[in-house]
Formats: C-alpha cells, structure tokens, sequence
C-alpha cells in the first residue's frame, strides 16, 4: 500500500505551444515499492488562457528544477478528453512521476520537497 509522505507548492512554467506563463503547482510525495517514489503533480490553469493557446489535452510543466514534465487534462464530460468553452473557468492538469529511484535521484527532481516535512 502506498504511504503519503508530504505535499508541497512549486513556482515554475507552463508552455502550451510554446506560449509559456509562470504558474504554481503542488507536488504530493509518496513511497512506493522499495526504495521507489511516486510524485503527483497538480495545477490550475485558466480555461479560456488554455483555448486560446490551442490546448487540447496536454502542455509541459517547467518545474523548479528545470525538469519539463508533461502534464494532462483528464478529461470533461463530453468524452473525449479535449477542452472547449463548456468547461470549468479553471482546468485541472496532472502528471504521475513514478521515475524516482532514490532518495537522492527525488530530492534532485524535485527540490520543492527540500526543507518540508
């Protein structure tokens, strides 16, 4: 069973596009199996900034560490995943990172962690 360590708030980018504007996220940090860590990753970005840029389903994250994550809408009522104007003011994006091995492999790609819990 998954066991919650710790949330945090970073400052980086989005890029839709390649229109970039700063935005802050909240990383959630959890064990995984092993020595493994599981990270969820969790922004607000606002719908009609999102259209307009020609978002459809996925942008990319700049974090703080530099890292670029790629990031998803899961989803709306219509079924198929896209945004449109029918949707929330604010959209939720996401990203799971399961990639991080070590303590020291979290710790560099995700700084936002350093100095909480």
């Amino acid at each position: 069973m998954e066991k919650h360590i710790v949330k945090a708030d970073g400052n980086g980018a989005i890029d839709v596009n390649g229109q970039v504007s700063p935005v802050t996220y909240t990383v959630s940090l959890k064990q995984g199996k092993g020595h493994s860590y599981e990270v969820d990753i969790r922004l607000m970005a606002p719908r009609d900034w999102l259209v307009q840029r020609g978002f459809e389903r996925d942008a990319v994250l700049v974090s703080q560490s530099g890292a670029r994550i790629p990031i998803y809408h899961n989803g709306n009522h219509h079924g198929n995943g896209r945004l449109d104007l029918a949707d929330t003011i604010s959209i939720e994006l996401t990203a799971r990172d399961d990639s991080c091995t070590s303590e020291v492999d979290r710790m560099r790609k995700y700084p936002e962690f350093n100095g909480t819990g």
